[in-house]
């Protein structure tokens, strides 16, 4: 898997600290790798064949990702830990940053920005300021062993939902109602945003409206508290679902 371009403008720094927090929703500004439809037709209409989506939305070297409680900002994020580099995301984006020399700990740091860890503790440091850690929870990254043929799992509670995009061709298999509904429909990639990881996919059979909103940012299970590193939201007959997703690695 590709690594995600090691960038942190300084307009979005301050998402991570106190009196710096962008407005929900907002992300990393991106200055390039977007691409959207402007001729009227989605695109990926014409393409039989599965679309990469943004690195920004796999864990990279990771095998697992944490949740990090952060204070005073009340701030919380996703880490994956790789072999010399560590993908960081907050709620508002997310970045990459390779390992620092230091005496103890492990520390990576991106220009003036560097995560500190040890152990289950972890201080974060920008220009604007200082946030204090508390590792909350981990667990393990999806497999193609576990889930073989999906590039990308996301679900969602109360309804219990989950969406698979194919690794091969264009589609995605809809499980809802708990998992008494089952159904793979065909998409359109509508927006690719890879700076900002940011994708939108519709419906490809103008019979039935749906729309896959992902986003790259620091997404928390509503009843495990698990993390993960995708906001994700389903819209479908009039509904709206919201949850959280991960791409899969080869």
């Amino acid at each position: 898997m590709g690594t995600y371009r090691d960038f942190w403008p300084a307009a979005v720094a301050g998402a991570l600290l106190i009196g710096g927090c962008a407005a929900p929703g907002a992300g990393p500004s991106a200055t390039g790798g977007s691409a959207e439809s402007t001729s009227g037709k989605p695109l990926g209409a014409d393409v039989s064949t599965a679309p990469l989506l943004p690195p920004a939305l796999f864990p990279g070297e990771g095998e697992g990702f944490e949740a990090w409680r952060c204070a005073p900002a009340n701030q919380h994020m996703v880490t994956a830990f790789g072999d010399e580099t560590l993908k960081l995301w907050s709620l508002h984006g997310a970045w990459q940053l390779p390992q620092a020399v230091v005496a103890s700990g492990a520390r990576y740091q991106n220009g003036e920005i560097s995560f500190w860890n040890r152990g289950d503790k972890a201080q974060v440091e920008t220009p604007r300021g200082q946030l204090k850690c508390q590792l909350a929870h981990s667990r393990d990254a999806r497999t193609r062993d576990n889930h073989p043929g999906v590039m990308f799992f996301a679900h969602g509670n109360e309804p219990g939902w989950t969406v698979e995009l194919d690794n091969h061709e264009p589609l995605l298999t809809l499980s809802t109602d708990y998992g008494d509904t089952t159904e793979t429909l065909p998409y359109m990639m509508s927006v690719m945003d890879n700076d900002a990881g940011r994708v939108v996919l519709e419906n490809a059979n103008a019979g039935r409206f749906f729309r896959v909103r992902i986003e790259a940012a620091a997404c928390f299970d509503d009843m495990s508290g698990n993390p993960h590193p995708a906001r994700v939201t389903l819209s479908i007959d009039g509904e709206q679902y919201s949850g959280c997703g991960e791409g899969i690695a080869p």
